[in-house]
């Protein structure tokens, strides 16, 4: 049994499927349709990257860290470069749809093949439930500058009205007046009071991020010609707006808010760990389009790290500017960026930034649900999943009914479900892929026969660097931070006790194994994000987990199409 767990597939192997259009689960030769070249893949990265992100979050994040949030974005950003790397290589050597899924079926086997393709549902299908969530923030904003007034209860969650609810009825019973509490506060009070009923259920539900999903399903479906234009426009506009911004909120920086730099020292700047990263989480979808490229070997490796250079450059500038205009203790609002126009006066730029959010934050959408449904197709393809997800659609070039389940599945939780659990999901379940991609470059390069590629990792011997580099930072940590790995010792900092066995693994077999150091650095950096989350985040991360291996042992292991060849 152990060795079907770890049954791999063959680089040839997976080529020649996709090129003789097995993408298709039902006997039709259809394949996806070729027509993205570098700039299309760079300006879909940047699409994915720059959404909720440039445009909510970074206040949060500003707010904890003071302007030394922008050492956690250049770390991050190092982080993912280096996962980014390693993406490159595998999407170089195998350059068909399945993205991390289909590079750890080469590299790990079967059942890791399985568990990140599972895994990967967190980042662009739940991932996508944030956004829609928070596009539907943007958008019900917007209306209301325009005097448009939906009506509460259709614009939000349950939980948060419930929760908004007791806290303003608290509030007012301890002799406060509901018109002095905070505006948002006050319609989620409105949407608990105002909402109908059913059988004693209130309906409430945000539906603006329904009815986006389905907008951008129906756009995904009819072709990647339609997806790509409408992401070139999207992402255009978008940059405009950043570089707007930059420009015109540099005359009205201060440098007196830049003291203190890091006024809550290193736990305040790690507290952003989850929006930080969430942020960067998208420039490894565009992998998945790699059987709709015109060249992928190619320009699949160019456009990730484009995009990835890209957005880091603007994300610093962008936390200089804000935390320059205004002090970082105002910035714990969900429109950063229109806030601080607001206080200087300039009330039509702080307009325009909001009309741009709600196109930014679109194009993410658009580029999360290209992703989930060629991995779907992939898994079909390979047997994992029912032969349905890898149809394709005979006249658009989809594939028709992974896109169409992906709509389902993003849309009807985003009615219901609260943003800040998804976005920490999202965020572990990514950082997980990267350290699987990392490894597995690792395993391609001991192989006696690496296969070929035309752009491969640069190989920089860290048989010594590894366990140098991680000696002296324990033991800086230790004299720095006294009884710091005694604190380690309780239930919440599990994940970082996990993280230094791994760490001393890898380092151990860096030394034996001459390990390349780029994936190493791109796995241990990757891993410590990981392990910065919250042990209830891990907690929801592994029974998520073991949902999916259940789905697996049940129907996957014995519908794979490798066990029917090895006639289990």
């Amino acid at each position: 049994m152990s060795q079907s767990l770890f049954r791999k597939k063959s680089i040839d192997k997976i080529i020649k499927d996709a090129e003789q259009g097995i993408s298709d689960g039902h006997g039709h030769a259809q394949t996806l349709k070729r027509v993205l070249g570098v700039k299309d893949l760079t300006a879909m990265g940047i699409a994915a990257v720059i959404g909720a992100g440039i445009f909510s979050s970074i206040g949060k994040a500003s707010y904890d860290g003071g302007p030394g949030i922008i050492f956690l974005y250049i770390f991050t950003a190092v982080a993912c470069g280096f996962a980014a790397l390693c993406y490159a290589e595998f999407a170089s050597t195998v350059p068909v749809s399945g993205s991390a899924y289909t590079y750890s079926y080469v590299a790990f086997g079967e059942i890791f093949a399985w568990i990140i393709g599972w895994d990967l549902l967190m980042e662009y299908a739940i991932g996508n439930i944030a956004v829609a969530i928070s596009w539907s923030d943007y958008f019900t904003r917007l209306l209301n500058g325009f005097g448009w007034h939906m009506a509460d209860w259709l614009t939000m969650d349950y939980t948060s009205a419930h929760a908004g609810f007791i806290e303003a009825t608290n509030a007012v019973t301890a002799g406060g007046a509901l018109k002095d509490l905070d505006p948002v506060l006050v319609s989620k009070y409105a949407a608990w009071t105002q909402a109908p009923q059913l059988g004693g259920l209130r309906l409430i539900m945000d539906l603006p991020a329904l009815l986006i999903v389905a907008l951008i399903t129906y756009i995904v479906f009819r072709g990647i010609r339609e997806s790509r234009n409408t992401s070139n426009f999207l992402v255009g506009l978008k940059l405009v707006i950043i570089f707007l911004v930059i420009v015109v909120g540099g005359f009205y920086v201060d440098p007196a808010n830049w003291t203190p730099f890091s006024p809550n020292g290193f736990s305040g700047i790690m507290k952003g760990v989850s929006a930080v990263f969430f942020a960067y989480i998208g420039f490894d979808a565009i992998s998945t389009t790699a059987e709709e490229c015109k060249d992928p070997q190619k320009d699949l490796p160019r456009g990730m790290i484009y995009s990835l250079i890209i957005c880091t450059v603007l994300y610093v500038m962008l936390a200089l500017v804000l935390t320059g205009m205004v002090s970082y203790t105002s910035l714990n609002v969900g429109d950063p960026l229109a806030m601080v126009f607001d206080a200087k006066g300039l009330k039509w730029l702080a307009g325009i930034v909001a009309v741009s959010a709600v196109f930014a934050t679109a194009s993410v959408l658009l580029v999360f649900q290209l992703g989930q449904p060629r991995i779907w197709m992939s898994m079909s393809r390979d047997g994992l999943l029912p032969k349905i997800f890898s149809r394709i659609h005979p006249r658009f070039g989809t594939p028709s009914f992974s896109t169409l389940l992906t709509g389902l599945l993003v849309a009807i939780p985003a009615l219901f479900l609260n943003l800040d659990i998804v976005i920490a999901l999202t965020s572990i379940g990514t950082l997980f892929a990267f350290v699987l991609v990392c490894g597995g470059v690792l395993v391609l390069q001991n192989r006696k026969e690496r296969p070929l590629s035309r752009f491969k990792v640069p190989y920089i011997n860290g048989k010594y660097i590894v366990p140098v580099v991680l000696a002296a930072s324990m033991v800086y940590t230790g004299v720095a931070i006294p009884g710091y790995y005694m604190d380690l010792l309780k239930l919440e900092t599990l994940p970082m006790v996990l993280f230094y066995i791994v760490a001393i693994i890898v380092a151990i077999y860096s030394y034996l194994k001459n390990f390349s150091l780029i994936p190493v650095l791109g796995m241990l950096s990757c891993f410590y994000l990981m392990a910065q989350e919250s042990h209830t985040n891990w907690y929801r991360f592994l029974i998520w987990l073991g949902m999916g291996l259940v789905i697996y042992f049940l129907y996957s292991r014995t519908h794979s199409k490798l066990a029917q060849r090895e006639g289990e």
